[in-house]
């Protein structure tokens, strides 16, 4: 039984070589995030591991559309997958790196069939939902981040 997960295959790693620069550098970089991000969350208290996502706006040049790009091209190549959480705290940490102003919003609903409690992030910026945005009207906003 092979229970290795390769995390680029040869292909992916051919198209990885192919993109230019700047997007070879978002990629790899949201890779790494995501990979701290996912220690972080799993690790520390809510409190804590939300901090991840909001670092004070600095400048610096980055768009919405690259960051979203960016975190969702790695999250999809990732050997374990990647939650709401980690992907919205990264794109929020690109992002106010970067010098946009995301908000990271935190909701939470019971499950309509099982009952269970259930919870989702998503992030807005420029007053749009940017991520995450598909499943957001079916839970109830509990915080937002900063």
């Amino acid at each position: 039984m092979n229970l290795t997960v390769p995390v680029f295959s040869a292909g992916s790693l051919e198209r990885l070589r192919r993109l230019d620069g700047r997007r070879r550098w978002l990629l790899l970089r949201a890779a790494g995030l995501l990979t701290a991000a996912s220690a972080i969350v799993a690790l520390l208290p809510f409190r804590r591991a939300i901090r991840f996502g909001g670092p004070v706006l600095r400048d610096g040049s980055i768009s919405v559309d690259e960051a979203v790009w960016a975190v969702e091209a790695a999250a999809r190549r990732m050997p374990w997958r990647a939650m709401c959480i980690e992907k919205g705290v990264v794109v929020q940490r690109m992002l106010r790196l970067g010098g946009v102003d995301a908000i990271l919003h935190y909701g939470a609903r019971h499950h309509p069939g099982s009952g269970r409690l259930e919870a989702h992030v998503w992030v807005r910026a420029g007053g749009e939902i940017i991520m995450g945005g598909e499943q957001a009207a079916d839970f109830a906003e509990l915080a937002t981040f900063p």
